[in-house]
């Protein structure tokens, strides 16, 4: 009964969109998404949701916060960066409907009529299907974002995501502020010849993972100075405790947040008392949202980084933004 309600609910907004394609043709336009899929956006956009934190993040950082009707439950503890000018952007709406990442509800989509869905390129790896076929069939745009590989792409998603909302030039701002800090973060180290080696862990022994090449948390690596002991590895890494005290980084960071002492968890482990980030007391947490989101916000895990690295580069200046 339920996929008969569904089919039928999809099939009268088609309609409905078939109806406003025709009465809007003028306002029609045809987009390349972040994955290379071509997109007709048939209508002005006021009603977004969104499907990944990093996206959700975007659109506050562009300050269209308050044009979102649906989130990810991950999205629930987004912050907005405050950097230079875009200070003092609005915040995420409290109490918006929160939609799984993997099976976001399409009937509880279709009743918010939403203009566009933003989405994630990892949406679809829970059931290995695309979760929005149904509301794309039914003509509400849907636009994805790829996991970006690098600092870069970070960009070219908020440029994208503000081309999209026709906010081209608070992009080009929020765009600039970024670069500025991430320039400021790397101006610190860059006279510094000799970089030191990093292990970054996302999971924790004995399912171990981290990351190589084509990562942006290995581009964030090399923006503070630093070189990531897997970088000749391709993106996710679950490598063996053996092969990390071989390769003897001189510092480990994780962002590990899911067991109570991850730090002390790593220098307790067998082998890794061998390790100079162990011996040299080196090892240091990283805020896992802002290390993991492929967002404006990677610039809070950029400076703890740095700091944790190379701490003598921050020594007078660092503050906590």
């Amino acid at each position: 009964m339920r996929t008969r309600a569904l089919a039928k609910t999809v099939l009268m907004f088609a309609l409905g969109a078939i109806a406003l394609v025709g009465c809007t043709g003028k306002e029609s336009r045809v987009i390349t998404d972040r994955a290379g899929i071509r997109v007709v956006i048939d209508r002005p956009i006021n009603r977004i949701v969104s499907t990944a934190p990093s996206n959700t993040e975007i659109i506050a950082y562009l300050g269209l916060a308050d044009k979102l009707v649906a989130i990810d439950r991950h999205s629930a503890n987004v912050k907005v960066p405050a950097y230079g000018s875009i200070a003092g952007r609005p915040e995420v709406p409290a109490g918006l409907p929160l939609l799984d990442f993997f099976y976001p509800d399409a009937e509880v989509i279709l009743g918010l009529e939403p203009d566009v869905i933003i989405a994630s390129g990892h949406n679809a790896t829970g059931s290995g299907e695309d979760p929005f076929r149904l509301l794309r069939e039914a003509g509400i745009p849907v636009v994805y974002i790829p996991m970006s590989k690098s600092i870069d792409d970070i960009y070219r998603d908020i440029a994208f995501v503000a081309d999209l909302l026709q906010v081209q030039q608070k992009g080009e701002e929020a765009i600039n502020a970024m670069k500025a800090e991430v320039a400021e973060i790397a101006q610190r180290t860059a006279h510094i010849e000799s970089k030191a080696t990093v292990y970054f862990e996302m999971s924790t022994a004995p399912e171990m993972i981290t990351f190589g090449r084509d990562s942006f948390l290995d581009s964030m690596i090399s923006a503070v100075g630093a070189r990531n002991i897997f970088a000749d590895d391709n993106w996710f890494v679950s490598p063996s405790a053996e092969v990390v005290i071989e390769r003897n980084p001189d510092v480990i960071l994780t962002n590990v947040n899911y067991i109570d002492d991850p730090i002390g968890e790593i220098k307790n482990r067998p082998g890794f008392g061998h390790i100079s980030a162990v011996i040299n007391d080196r090892v240091y947490q990283i805020d896992n949202d802002s290390s993991s989101r492929p967002s404006p916000g990677i610039v809070l895990a950029l400076r703890q980084m740095s700091r944790a690295v190379y701490p003598d580069a921050w020594l007078e200046t660092y503050d906590q933004r």
